[in-house]
């Protein structure tokens, strides 16, 4: 029988069904943060139940820590007692805990694909809505809720009905311009907010094959945001050259029986999806959105459409009222006071590396202020030994330690109220990155040109006369 990538993880990791929608699902890896697992370890305690595999747990502090010197020790009330607590509850359960003066701390959806932990084939789990980067690696990972954490490090299984697939294919030569988060951007704006729901996506064709991995976790982290359960890519060998020299991962004697199991890691030619759709790269340009959902999205160079659904009308209305933006008013000119570089979607070594290349030897305009802030601490030390970090300090620049930032502001790094950022994050809901902050989500190449503008421009004009080195 013809099966999918998704069916073969899936199948392989069933314990048993309880009937003929719910499965017991074995979960192979399971990340905790600070944020959602204070409420999993009390629910233990009260009920008398140890954990059962804690060597299947990898903790890290990255949602509340605070990205600079000055903010240590940590002032805020609940960060202090969300970290030390579970600091306290790895370290009575024999958890393996990044703290946050480990040389693994970090985000954790980005230390666990840089230290090998995220391997092809696995089920994995978080408490987080983005678990859906690990994806990239031929995964079956997708968020869980704070009852469902307690759950799985009780059983180390987890009771879930198995969602319908979707193919998503591309095909065709990326255009000037146009990087992964252009092209997640893109389809999520054609297929909508709630265009994923109840689905588990595999993207395919040869513009993903080519992507590297840093590429393909940046597509498999946004998958969510157009209301799918999770997204993967078939493992192949970008993924296990990536692999090799990881820390955790398959040592050397191995890797000849890791290749074998990759190999067998692939959706049959002959396997069907619920849904599939097509899509050519040719018609992809640089992205940036205008509204308070990743789908409001639009090539850079044009205006904000129109919308004539009567419902739908009223929601984009309402989110462009709050955005200060009106239907058919081009973003090109629009000022940039603040930028973000940083998040599990965009803050790996590959992503600063392209803004360095950017910005050398060049200034930010005057009016702009740039926060770029490391996945992790791993990250963090390649931008100083490369010296990316003075390329960054030249321009005028400030680098972070590593934390989820500004992305969803749950520490002090916030945006202030009604003012724009363009942000390489995945959310722009409406006070995400502050109250009242207007949350414009682009990549990294667009942030970086937008530093330098100090307003927004059309990236694509700008690369013919500005190619990068």
């Amino acid at each position: 029988m013809n099966k999918t990538l998704f069916e073969k993880i899936w199948e392989s990791h069933v314990v048993f069904s309880l009937n003929k929608k719910i499965d017991v699902l074995y979960i192979d890896r399971h990340y905790i943060h600070e944020v959602t697992s204070p409420q999993a370890f009390e629910e233990l305690k009260k009920r008398k139940i140890s954990i059962l595999k804690p060597n299947k747990i990898i903790a890290t502090t990255d949602h509340n820590v605070p990205t600079t010197a000055k903010n240590f020790p940590i002032k805020d009330v609940l960060s202090k007692f969300q970290i030390e607590k579970l600091k306290k509850n790895c370290n009575k359960n024999g958890i393996l805990f990044f703290g946050l003066k480990h040389d693994f701390q970090g985000i954790i959806h980005v230390i666990g694909p840089e230290l090998g932990i995220t391997l092809p084939g696995m089920t994995i789990v978080c408490g987080d809505s983005h678990t859906s980067t690990h994806g990239a690696f031929g995964c079956i990972a997708f968020g869980i809720g704070t009852s469902q954490v307690a759950m799985v490090m009780a059983t180390q299984c987890l009771l879930q009905s198995k969602p319908k697939q979707m193919r998503i294919k591309l095909e065709g030569n990326l255009n000037l311009g146009v990087t992964a988060k252009d092209i997640i951007l893109y389809i999520i704006s054609k297929l909508g907010p709630d265009g994923g729901t109840g689905y588990f996506i595999e993207y395919s064709g040869s513009v993903f094959k080519k992507m590297n991995m840093e590429e393909r976790m940046t597509v498999c982290n946004m998958s969510i945001e157009m209301g799918a359960r999770g997204g993967m890519i078939e493992p192949d060998t970008t993924t296990l050259k990536y692999l090799y020299y990881k820390i955790f991962s398959t040592k050397k004697k191995e890797l000849n029986s890791f290749k074998k199991k990759c190999k067998n890691l692939k959706t049959d030619k002959k396997a069907s999806f619920e849904k599939e759709y097509k899509f050519n790269s040719s018609n992809i340009y640089p992205m940036i959105t205008y509204g308070t959902n990743p789908s409001m999205g639009i090539k850079i160079s044009d205006s904000i459409p129109k919308e004539n659904n009567f419902e739908k009308r009223n929601i984009k209305i309402k989110s462009l009222k709050y955005m200060g933006l009106k239907e058919g008013e081009s973003l090109l000119g629009l000022r940039i006071n603040y930028i973000f570089i940083g998040s599990c979607t965009n803050s790996r070594i590959e992503d600063i590396k392209l803004i360095s290349k950017i910005i050398k030897n060049k200034k930010k305009a005057e009016n702009v202020y740039v926060l770029v802030v490391p996945g992790s601490k791993q990250v963090y030390k390649q931008i100083l030994n490369k010296k990316i970090d003075l390329i960054l300090l030249n321009a005028g620049f400030e680098l972070r330690l590593p934390g989820c930032s500004a992305c969803l502001g749950m520490n002090e790094d916030k945006i202030p109220s009604g003012e724009y950022c363009l942000s390489t994050s995945n959310r722009n809901f409406e006070g995400r990155q502050g109250k009242g902050a207007r949350t414009l989500l682009a990549s990294p190449l667009v942030a970086a040109i937008t530093a330098l503008e100090g307003k927004i421009v059309n990236v694509s004009e700008y690369l013919k006369y500005n190619p990068i080195n």
